[in-house]
C-alpha cells in the first residue's frame, strides 16, 4: 500500500518485478488502483494470495496541513488489518521513531512512546489501533519504527545552498540514527517474508551518524551555527533485535556508505536530483 508515497517510491526503483502488488491512488503502471478507505474490497481483492500486507501509505509532516489530517494514518493501517483479515496476510506497518519524541540515548522498542509532535501522536495511535483491530480478528501485526532514511530526510534531503547546521559545545554536529535507501529496500523485503517478526521494531543502520559528517561525506557546503539550549546530542534506536532477523551488513551506517546508497537509488548528483 502506498506505492508512490517516499518509501513505495524507493522499494519500486530496488525490488526486482514480481516482488510485490503495489497499491497506489493514482494512476501507476503495473500497480492495482484503488482508494483502500473508500474501497477496502479492492484492497482485499489485491491482496489475494499475498504473505504480508506493507502498509506503506500514510500522511507525512511535509503534506498535513492540520493535526487531523494525521487521522488518516490509522485508517489507512486499519484498512491493511482488514485485508490481512480476509486473505489471511500479516501486516506490517511503516511507523517512526518520532514516536519516541525527543529523548536522548539508545532508544529500545521497549522505551515507552513520548511524542512531541502531532505526527508521532499520530503514529503511536495507528499501532495502538492496529495492534487492537488485529487482535480481535487474529491478524499479525507488527510495526516497523524507522529512523532517517538518506535523502528523505531533513539533512540530505533538505539541503540548500545556504544550509545551516546546529553546531553543539565543543564543535560536534548532532548524531542520529540513519538508513539507507538500499538497505532499507533489502530490509524491508526480509521482514516481509520472515516467519517471526516481534510487534515493535526498529529499523534502522547500527550506530548513529553525525549530520555534519553526513554532508561533509556528500559535499555539500553547509554554515555552522550554535546549537539552541537544550539540543539533544545523540539519538539512536536499538537494532539488535533487527540484526538478529536481518544481516545488515558491515559499514550500512557509515556516511559515505548512506551517500553512495543516495547516489545509486538517484542516479543523480545531489544539485540535479534538486
Amino acid at each position: 500500500m502506498g506505492a508512490t508515497g517516499r518509501i513505495g517510491t524507493i522499494l519500486r526503483g530496488v525490488w526486482p518485478a514480481g516482488q510485490g502488488v503495489w497499491q497506489a491512488r493514482r494512476a501507476l503502471p503495473g500497480a492495482v488502483i484503488c482508494d483502500p478507505l473508500a474501497d477496502p474490497g479492492a484492497l482485499e481483492r489485491a491482496a489475494q494470495g499475498c504473505d504480508a500486507v506493507l502498509c506503506l501509505a500514510g500522511v507525512t509532516p511535509g503534506a498535513a496541513k492540520s493535526a487531523a489530517d494525521f487521522d488518516a494514518n490509522t485508517a489507512l493501517a486499519l484498512a491493511a488489518v482488514r485485508a490481512g483479515a480476509a486473505t489471511g496476510a500479516r501486516v506490517l506497518l511503516t511507523s517512526s521513531a518520532a514516536v519516541y519524541g525527543n529523548r536522548p540515548g539508545l532508544l529500545s522498542e521497549d522505551t515507552p512512546p513520548a511524542p512531541v509532535s502531532d505526527y508521532g501522536r499520530a503514529k503511536v495511535a495507528m499501532e495502538r489501533e492496529a495492534a487492537r483491530l488485529g487482535a480481535r480478528l487474529g491478524v499479525a501485526v507488527r510495526a516497523l519504527r524507522i529512523g532517517n532514511i538518506a535523502g528523505a530526510d531533513a539533512i540530505l534531503g533538505g539541503w540548500r545552498p545556504g544550509f545551516a547546521l546546529d553546531v553543539l559545545a565543543g564543535g560536534a554536529t548532532p548524531r542520529r540514527s540513519y538508513i539507507g535507501p538500499l538497505t532499507l529496500a533489502r530490509v524491508l523485503g526480509a521482514l516481509a517474508g520472515a516467519p517471526q517478526v516481534p510487534g515493535v521494531l526498529n529499523v534502522a543502520a547500527p550506530g548513529t551518524v553525525a549530520m555534519g559528517a553526513l554532508l561533509d561525506a556528500a559535499g555539500l557546503d553547509w554554515t555552522p551555527r550554535p546549537a539552541p539550549a537544550g539540543a539533544i546530542p545523540e539519538v539512536g534506536l536499538d537494532t539488535a533485535a533487527l540484526a538478529r532477523l536481518v544481516p545488515l551488513g558491515a559499514g550500512c551506517g557509515l556516511p559515505e556508505t548512506l551517500v553512495a546508497e543516495w547516489h545509486a537509488l538517484t542516479a543523480e548528483t545531489p544539485e540535479r536530483a534538486r
